[in-house]
């Protein structure tokens, strides 16, 4: 297997992070990737270089105004005297589909979740080729590698088709599932990521091409709040094509893995083409967010579950905060990973 990976991506590094209404230190910083990448070559794999792809990944599973946002907006926004370096909405509007501001502060606002996604002068560069990451490895497993690794950072699990939100900007999970519908005529998302893939579910609620499979901290308490919820099942002809699994606070890798079981029936119920991961670490037992308590040798059992599936598979690097065990964690899924499914 491929770790599909450009070192340009660290160059996006935010400073910026509210937590309990305390500004406080980014927890999305470019170590991570470091560790992440030493990860990957611990168990094998062979780093190709990202090449950018351009932006025809992103508007497949973006909108225009959108991606012109994103591509200008500090720019527009340090041309006004005593604005931040990075630019944070201070305004979240009830979003409709009447009223689209002209002004980069209303527009922050209308594309920006909430504060944990700030952008700043390296932001776009580096959000373009963490898109063109889970490309480039989608591209690969179409060309006939069994399975693929994008270390994409920033993650993007997080964003909708026209809004970013913790930490994430583009889709790159959404990015490989809809390169993958190129040849697949059904694709299944699944996500292991601590928190709720929320912007993916919202990009794919009412498309029922795209299965989308969630296991996360029960959001009653936990971030993104306001989506992630069982009842939660895709509306109009994706009505039946979503699934969550919440998990209640602290759940270890017993209750992991059994939701994961649920899962997995699920999508060889699907019966798709093709498979995206999205591969969040941050369910660690050490990880800084404290939600869930899933063990290094978990994560290796949550490898050898999915390849069970025997699916071509495009894993998405999502979330994963610097902790001692960042990197073995990732080690672990990989090898455990392609002990089922040749890497």
């Amino acid at each position: 297997m491929k770790v599909v990976y450009n070192e340009a991506q660290k160059r996006h590094y935010p400073k910026h992070f509210v937590a309990s209404g305390v500004i406080t230190q980014n927890p999305e910083m470019p170590e991570r990737a470091d560790r992440l990448l030493a990860g990957a070559i611990e168990a094998g794999l062979e780093h190709e270089l990202t090449v950018e792809q351009g932006l025809v990944p992103i508007s497949a599973v973006h909108s225009p105004a959108y991606i012109e946002f994103l591509m200008s907006a500090h720019e527009r926004w340090t041309r006004r005297q005593g604005a931040s370096a990075e630019v944070i909405p201070n305004v979240h509007p009830v979003r409709s589909r009447s009223g689209y501001p002209r002004s980069v502060d209303g527009q922050a606002g209308y594309h920006m979740a909430d504060t944990a996604c700030p952008i700043s002068a390296e932001t776009w560069e580096a959000v373009r080729l963490s898109a063109s990451t889970a490309a480039q490895a989608t591209t690969a497993v179409l060309d006939g590698a069994a399975s693929a690794y994008a270390l994409s950072r920033p993650p993007g699990h997080h964003a909708f088709a026209d809004m970013a939100g913790g930490f994430c900007y583009v889709n790159n999970s959404g990015v490989a599932a809809q390169g993958l519908r190129a040849v697949h005529d059904r694709v299944a998302i699944l996500d292991v990521d601590l928190h709720h893939g929320n912007g993916t579910q919202g990009m794919f609620y009412d498309r029922a091409d795209v299965l989308t499979v969630s296991l996360h901290c029960d959001p009653s308490r936990f971030y993104p709040f306001f989506w992630g919820y069982e009842d939660e099942r895709g509306e109009g002809a994706g009505y039946g094509y979503n699934m969550n699994l919440p998990l209640a606070r602290h759940s270890a890798d017993a209750a992991f893995l059994e939701a994961l079981d649920s899962a997995i029936a699920r999508i060889r119920a699907y019966s798709p083409g093709a498979l995206v991961v999205a591969l969040g670490l941050d369910a660690y037992e050490g990880d800084p967010f404290g939600g869930l308590r899933v063990s290094t040798d978990g994560f290796g059992r949550i490898g050898e579950k999915i390849a069970g599936l025997r699916l071509p598979t495009v894993i998405v690097q999502e979330g994963g905060y610097l902790c001692d065990d960042l990197g073995r964690n990732l080690t672990r899924f990989l090898t455990g990973f392609g002990g089922k499914h040749k890497i």
